[in-house]
């Protein structure tokens, strides 16, 4: 029997929060799409996530407002981060920096730098050199020291190796 995906009788913001990004992969969706992951393709073969769970999850994100649907290079559909689904970049940074914290030996699987002055950006979203709390826009995120090389990787896992700006969109392949 499935869970409900509501709160009912739950009076609370986190609760109505956990109802939109609250279920299996859509955070890890959410981060994709944060990292310049456009591409159904691509969510699905970086995620290794069925193909209908992925349909549900992108249906789901879209109809709250996460993501929208954008015309991509190639005439198909593509998913773009909403201002309400970039708003969520300091709840993924806070949970990347707390899994960090807690969970990796070797430290992050992703460093962020301020793109300004290439100082670290730090769990709560400073950056080391000029004390800014740094807005998404202008951070670079690249391959940090616990991020395990597979040995057969993705084209997307490729693309995600280069440093990039967060949001800007990776291309895995020409066009």
């Amino acid at each position: 029997m499935a869970l409900p995906r509501d709160y009912a009788g739950q009076q609370c913001s986190l609760a109505r929060a956990l109802e939109v990004v609250g279920e299996r992969w859509t955070l890890l969706i959410v981060r994709d799409a944060l990292y310049g992951v456009r591409r159904f393709g691509d969510f699905a073969r970086h995620l290794n996530i069925p193909r209908a769970v992925l349909t549900e999850r992108l249906g789901s994100l879209t109809e709250s407002g996460v993501l929208a649907g954008v015309s991509g290079s190639h005439g198909h559909t593509e998913y773009a981060l909403t201002d309400k689904g970039i708003a969520l970049w300091p709840v993924v940074r806070s949970l990347l920096a707390w899994g960090d914290q807690h969970y990796s030996e070797t430290g992050g699987s992703r460093v962020f730098q301020h793109a300004a002055d290439d100082g670290a950006v730090a769990g709560d979203g400073s950056c080391a050199v000029c004390g800014a709390i740094v807005p998404v826009r202008e951070i670079i995120v690249s391959p940090g020291p616990a991020l395990a090389a597979r040995p057969d990787p993705d084209p997307v896992t490729v693309a995600l190796a280069r440093p990039h700006l967060l949001l800007e969109p990776i291309r895995t392949r020409a066009g």
